[in-house]
């Protein structure tokens, strides 16, 4: 059998010295004229060139994003088991919005919604009950189609009874996650917003209840909110609200933000009564893809009954609930399948150790006196992030929620995969982070944390465009530990299961 040359012929080699010479092809990624041209970015190509050279293209653009497992921002899950993979990737091109070509996906949306209702509690008459939900793209979709459902249900209610029905509101924190004033804004919805002060972030329950009015459709309650993680206490908002209805004639709900909260509080605080358990709370979002341990791309809409789901939107909840690719929803069933209530629990619990290892460990750096280097104004929450990022950990520093923005925070997320063993890595190079900045001039932990500043906002600013166009694309973040970072060292830790 005779073996092709490796070494390059002389016609080769002249084409390869002349720059003019058009027929010359190499078989390498990187010999061909693919790698050594510029490559169109907002055209399309006049040629086509082979699968190889632009899977790598796209690959070494690619390796400009951080390592997902390191990005301690996010909490959207990391990881998930071979086999959940290989069936999602088999399940790659079906669109299950055609429930008559794949009745099975259907057939799986609808035991992930029963399955996920059961777990809050929603009122269901016996075991063979169907539950009222629908899968979506995200909490964000989730949280759109559940303010346009409360919005609908409060207007037919109103032009029943000859009343004005042109001026809905909703009752929330400021420390809602954006989605929220996305779905108010695009509904014509008005906020009111009960405000976070410098040592409160979770909404006062006594406080939102006298915001409400005849116009309110909704008081959101969050459990797990964006800023501390902290829980809202539903329970307290539910009694109120429930005492100020009688007294008003009014019919105001509850709808639960448990787009982090939804998969961990069942497992790690089951006796926590915040869910369908309480009689105002009309729905609940949760995200699959953060502690519903599923990759990105699904969220669940639940409803307490078929109530509050008017006719009016039915079309709309259809159309809207079903993302286009079967895979996420089928990676949601696979891990409920594959976990059951133990296997989330033994998750739910190493997750809460490990943030509570965590904890400890930083309030141990400096011998338990001195975490944060500088003074609240001088901004080394932004340059400990900085410092962080060099060694591939990707930690968010911002500001606090409207009214409390004087405040800085770093936050640090507890998934799925960041195991003891990470986390000792971590707790290693935030040590060496702040050992490094204890050393540095001030002026110059000044520059890095204005640097990292400049950076956050230009980031915020290329992705707002995304917020205004694709809203229900934009979900967030896991089980986590917060670090508030104040004048003195000290450390702030709220895990998702306070």
């Amino acid at each position: 059998m005779g073996y092709l040359s490796v070494v390059p012929s002389d016609d080769k080699v002249n084409a390869q010295q002349d720059p003019h010479h058009e027929h010359f092809v190499s078989t390498t990624v990187y010999g061909s004229t693919h790698a050594g041209n510029a490559i169109p970015r907002f055209e399309l190509g006049d040629e086509e060139i082979p699968a190889r050279t632009a899977m790598r293209l796209v690959y070494d653009e690619l390796l400009m994003d951080g390592t997902p497992a390191l990005n301690l921002a996010s909490f959207v899950t990391t990881y998930m088991e071979e086999e959940a993979e290989k069936l999602m990737m088999d399940n790659l091109s079906k669109n299950f919005i055609d429930l008559e070509e794949y009745p099975a996906c259907g057939e799986i949306e609808t035991r992930c919604v029963n399955i996920i209702a059961r777990l809050f509690h929603a009122p269901l008459d016996n075991p063979n009950a169907e539950a009222v939900g629908v899968s979506t793209i995200g909490s964000s979709e989730a949280i759109i189609l559940s303010v346009l459902a409360a919005k609908r249900r409060w207007q037919e209610a109103r032009k029943a009874a000859g009343l004005p029905h042109d001026k809905p509101n909703i009752v929330m924190n400021s420390a809602v996650q954006v989605c929220w004033e996305k779905a108010a804004r695009y509904l014509e919805v008005e906020e009111r917003y009960w405000y976070c002060t410098a040592d409160k972030y979770i909404i006062d329950p006594e406080e939102a209840v006298k915001l409400c009015d005849e116009n309110t459709i909704l008081v959101c309650a969050i459990l797990g909110t964006t800023y501390t993680g902290e829980y809202e206490d539903v329970k307290a908002i539910n009694d109120l609200l429930e005492k100020r209805n009688k007294e008003k004639g009014w019919d105001i709900h509850i709808h639960v933000d448990a787009a982090s909260g939804g998969f961990v509080a069942p497992f790690v605080k089951p006796d926590l009564v915040w869910d369908f358990r309480l009689p105002l709370v009309c729905g609940i979002n949760v995200s699959g893809h953060k502690y519903g341990l599923a990759y990105a791309g699904v969220g669940w809409a639940i409803w307490r009954s078929k109530q509050f789901l008017p006719d009016s939107i039915l079309f709309t909840v259809n159309y809207l609930g079903s993302p286009q690719s079967a895979v996420q929803v089928i990676g949601q069933y696979y891990q409920l399948l594959r976990l059951g209530k133990a296997g989330y629990h033994a998750i739910m619990s190493n997750l809460t150790r490990t943030a509570d290892f965590l904890a400890e460990s930083i309030l141990a750096i400096g011998d338990g006196n001195k975490f944060v280097l500088m003074s609240q104004k001088s901004g080394d929450e932004f340059a400990i992030a900085r410092r962080l990022r060099a060694r591939g950990w990707i930690v968010p520093a911002y500001t606090m929620a409207p009214h409390a923005e004087t405040l800085k925070l770093l936050r640090v997320v507890v998934r799925e995969d960041f195991s003891r063993h990470r986390c000792e890595i971590f707790i290693r190079d935030l040590a060496e982070a702040v050992s490094f900045l204890d050393s540095m001039p001030k002026d110059v932990i000044h520059h890095m944390a204005k640097a990292q500043q400049v950076e956050h906002r230009k980031a915020a600013s290329k992705s707002t465009k995304w917020v205004t166009l694709f809203p229900s694309l934009l979900n967030y973040f896991s089980s986590w530990l917060w670090m508030k970072l104040e004048q003195r060292p000290q450390l702030f830790t709220q895990a998702q299961t306070s």
